[in-house]
């Protein structure tokens, strides 16, 4: 199944993989670790119909639940994790991060954004249709943490949180940190109001503010969530070299992947897999 993916810039941030008929994108940075199984939906591959066709695994989009069962059961295979081991969130853009143990195993975590776990097989899955998607993994005190972070959870640094979150509970130094922007709404395509900027003008230093946005006049700016969460990144400890950025726009691709901008509710949900081997 070949993907034809639009691109923002010409890096190799993405290898695309596909198994049983079931694409899927990975990070080389988060792989070279050799510690972790991860992987990032498309929409293609699965059994749903209508506006969640087809590869949807979230029960919150209102798709048949025993297509759900399937594409669990489907992508779980293609990425090489068991869907009794995928542990979730019920995403409400919070801040909060939940340690998951090996008791929470298969389980879901409400009021929940983001994930931290040192428990091999455990797999830590979030859900997405624009919003960002974070990958870390700690090779040194093998721990992992994937979190959810839109313009909400950007502005209250959920990703910095989730790396304080590791190094709390895991010993994790944030310079040991590989991490990955995933695929989400690029700059271009996200348009925001004024009241939003006025929250990152408030939470992010002026001097990053031409890198964030820019006034298109009308009260309406263009919001670049890439940018800001590599500043998050930054601001928690983790080395330039150690963060991969995605050049993949989830608006840009709506073919492709879902995206609440391009179909509004009329749309299944994307997934980010995290696991220890």
């Amino acid at each position: 199944m070949k993907l034809d993916l639009k691109y923002k810039n010409k890096e190799h941030i993405f290898d695309i993989r596909e198994q049983g008929g079931v694409p899927y994108l990975a990070y080389p940075l988060l792989e070279e670790t050799g510690i972790v199984t991860h992987g990032f939906s498309t929409r293609l591959g699965g059994v749903s119909t209508g506006n969640c066709a087809t590869m949807n695994i979230s029960t919150t989009r209102g798709d048949a639940p025993e297509a759900v069962e399937e594409n669990r059961r489907r992508i779980a295979a293609a990425i090489g994790v068991k869907p009794e081991d995928m542990t979730f969130t019920h995403q409400t853009h919070t801040t909060n991060v939940a340690v998951v143990e090996e008791k929470d195993r298969g389980t879901r975590f409400m009021e929940t954004d983001g994930m931290v776990t040192n428990v091999p097989g455990i797999c830590l899955v979030t859900f997405y249709a624009d919003c960002v998607p974070l990958y870390f993994v700690d090779p040194v005190h093998r721990a992992i943490g994937l979190t959810h972070s839109g313009w909400r959870g950007t502005v209250g640094r959920i990703g910095r949180i989730t790396v304080e979150k590791m190094a709390e509970n895991y010993g994790t130094d944030p310079k040991d940190v590989i991490a990955a922007i995933g695929p989400s709404i690029c700059q271009d395509c996200y348009e925001v109001s004024e009241d939003v900027i006025c929250r990152f003008r408030e939470y992010f230093p002026e001097e990053c503010w031409p890198d964030l946005f820019y006034n298109k006049g009308d009260g309406k700016y263009q919001l670049d969530l890439w940018k800001a969460n590599e500043h998050v990144l930054a601001e928690a400890g983790i080395l330039k070299e150690h963060i991969a950025t995605t050049n993949v726009c989830t608006h840009c691709n709506p073919d492709i992947l879902f995206s609440h901008r391009a179909t509004g509710e009329r749309r299944g949900n994307l997934s980010a897999f995290l696991a220890l081997k």
